[in-house]
């Protein structure tokens, strides 16, 4: 007897040896139905020939019979294929292999369609979009780390994720399950290996389908090309960099741990100090050494009478710092990154307006690509200066000082919020927050600040507002977003922020609103109400606002020696300001 199912043949694929199964039991069920048609039709002929009027027909032994098949064995018929199941196949494979440039959120009309484009089979199933939401809330559930669903979306999707999952599913051996089998008992690495050989066809034929085609592979290459071009920095930056990359390396040394060198040679083991920077304990005669250590050292503002420990850095080190082959001077608080490029060189020298910012037509000033302010917020705290209203500083005329620029905006407290609101009256988009870590002089954190009302504060806050286009004249990406750097009078700055700025916007006007004396740098115009007398040091302002009745003759200070070749240009390359109107002239 023949039989029916023909055992398939080796090293089809096994979606084609399932299609054939399918084939030949269909064959077999059509085959048994017409066998027994015609035994039905064989009884009819005989149960009339018993009838006819003439009797029975003889029916002679010798005739041949004829033969009759075997029958096949009986058993259910095959149903037809699932067409939910069939689209969970179809939708896995696709996110697998495409998942990783498929743009989110999709929705589940667009994936419906990029499945059926990828798998045409599907076509003639009677599947629709909620098929497709269907199965992503099943993946979820099954690989919740891989597949995110939103609102009958695809919010989130991880491909390697979800091809770890179909290779579990399909029984492909991978890296781990590799390991696990070198390592583990011989009757689960039988069954893995025998799993993986059931499917290997299929596997071979899932990784057919996810190669990339040549045209697919061009297309990577270019892509990769592409992006390998945007990140790389262009000539003019990678000019910038080295200009003020440190010449001949770091020239930063550190600060000893152990702080003194008493300290350092006990505990280091050699009885000897190291090579870094100490500090020498100042004892006075009313100094307690069984107090300790101040908790505010050189900042404290009892320093002549307080009775715990305080610090400055030793001499010698700051000696041997000044004649060896370091440019670091422990005592400067500025420097410049390249001794035979110092970028302040060609700046005019500084410049400050002692005025009441709140009053004064500070568009006669022109425009300044720079602008860094620290307002006196009202933090509702007791300070040791005045502070301006929230409503005083929403109505500040900031706005007028910059057509394209960046302002750095110093915040603290509940002047957080405030100081965003204000970026925003001012026509400025927030972009990033620059963050100050506080030291003391030991450079450790401080933790005792003056300032905190339910935990003292160790960091400030700096908002970053852009108005306008930034053109070329900014150098972006040079700086990171932390600066470490010593706590000294209250409310002062790092000046490292001065330096930064100077990297960010070289040889640009600069304005520093709210300043102090501590804050008057060269190449840069301060305003505030604690500077003396008014100095201008650039000749067309310093004209201007004479023209326009602002100060008078006497209310300047003698102007400085302007640089012999100013890096900066009459009003920065900006139009001259507006003549005042004739009310607003005293």
């Amino acid at each position: 007897a023949r039989s029916p199912a023909k055992a398939p043949q080796q090293g089809l694929p096994r979606v084609f040896m399932e299609d054939l199964a399918v084939l030949q039991r269909e064959h077999a069920a059509l085959r048994h139905r017409v066998l027994r048609l015609l035994e039905s039709c064989a009884g009819e002929l005989v149960h009339g020939a018993q009838l006819s009027p003439h009797g029975p027909l003889p029916v002679s032994p010798h005739l041949p019979q004829p033969p009759r098949a075997p029958l096949p064995p009986r058993g259910p018929i095959p149903p037809a294929p699932d067409p939910h199941a069939e689209l969970q196949r179809g939708l896995l494979d696709f996110l697998v292999v495409r998942g990783a440039t498929l743009a989110l959120p999709a929705s589940a009309a667009a994936l419906l369609s990029l499945t059926v484009e990828r798998h045409p089979e599907l076509s003639r199933y009677e599947v629709g979009a909620g098929n497709v939401t269907r199965a992503l809330f099943e993946l979820q559930n099954l690989v919740p780390a891989a597949v995110r669903v939103e609102q009958g979306e695809l919010a989130f999707l991880d491909a390697t994720a979800l091809s770890a999952f179909q290779d579990r599913l399909l029984g492909r051996p991978s890296a781990g399950a590799s390991a696990g089998t070198a390592g583990g008992g011989d009757k689960g690495g039988r069954k893995r290996t025998a799993t993986a050989a059931h499917d290997s066809e299929l596997a071979a034929v899932m990784d057919l389908v996810g190669t990339k085609s040549a045209k697919e592979k061009e297309r990577q290459e270019q892509a990769d090309e592409l992006l390998e071009l945007l990140h790389k920095p262009t000539a003019r930056q990678a000019s910038e960099t080295d200009r003020f990359r440190t010449a001949g390396g770091s020239k930063l040394q550190e600060f000893c741990r152990h702080g003194t060198k008493e300290d350092c040679a006990r505990l280091n083991g050699t009885g000897m100090p190291c090579g870094h920077i100490h500090f020498r304990r100042i004892i006075k005669p009313h100094t307690d050494v069984s107090l300790g250590d101040c908790s505010y050292l050189d900042t404290c503002r009892h320093m002549a009478t307080c009775r715990f420990i305080h610090y400055e850095v030793d001499h010698t080190d700051a000696q041997r710092m000044r004649q060896g082959s370091a440019q670091l001077d422990p005592f400067a608080r500025t420097a410049t990154n390249r001794v035979d490029d110092d970028p302040f060189s060609r700046h005019y020298e500084s410049q400050f307006v002692n005025c009441d910012i709140r009053t004064f037509p500070m568009q006669t000033l022109g425009k300044f690509p720079v602008i860094m302010a620290d307002p006196p917020w009202d933090i509702h705290m007791e300070l040791p200066y005045g502070t301006m209203s929230d409503d005083e500083m929403r109505r500040m005329n900031v706005q007028v000082l910059q057509d394209d620029g960046v302002l750095f905006l110093w915040v603290t407290g509940r002047a957080m919020e405030l100081g965003r609101e204000c970026l925003e009256i001012w026509g400025y988009r927030f972009v990033q927050e620059l963050l100050w870590v506080k030291t003391n002089q030991l450079q450790r954190i401080i933790r005792t600040g003056r300032t905190g009302h339910w935990i003292n504060h160790s960091k400030e806050h700096c908002l970053i507002g852009v108005k306008g286009d930034l053109d070329d004249r900014f150098n972006q990406n040079l700086d990171c977003d932390v600066i470490c750097a010593e706590v000294r009078e209250t409310s002062r700055k790092p000046d490292e922020m001065y330096d930064l700025l100077e990297r960010l916007a070289p040889g640009q006007r600069k304005l520093e609103l709210f300043g102090r004396p501590h804050n008057v740098h060269k190449g840069w115009t301060t305003l505030g109400n604690q500077l003396g007398k008014t100095q201008i040091a650039e000749p067309w302002l310093r004209q201007h606002l004479l023209d326009e009745g602002v100060f008078e003759p006497q209310d300047l200070a003698p102007m400085p020696t302007p640089p012999r070749d100013p890096l900066v240009p009459p009003w920065g390359g900006h139009d001259p300001p507006e003549r005042l109107p004739r009310e607003g002239m005293q």
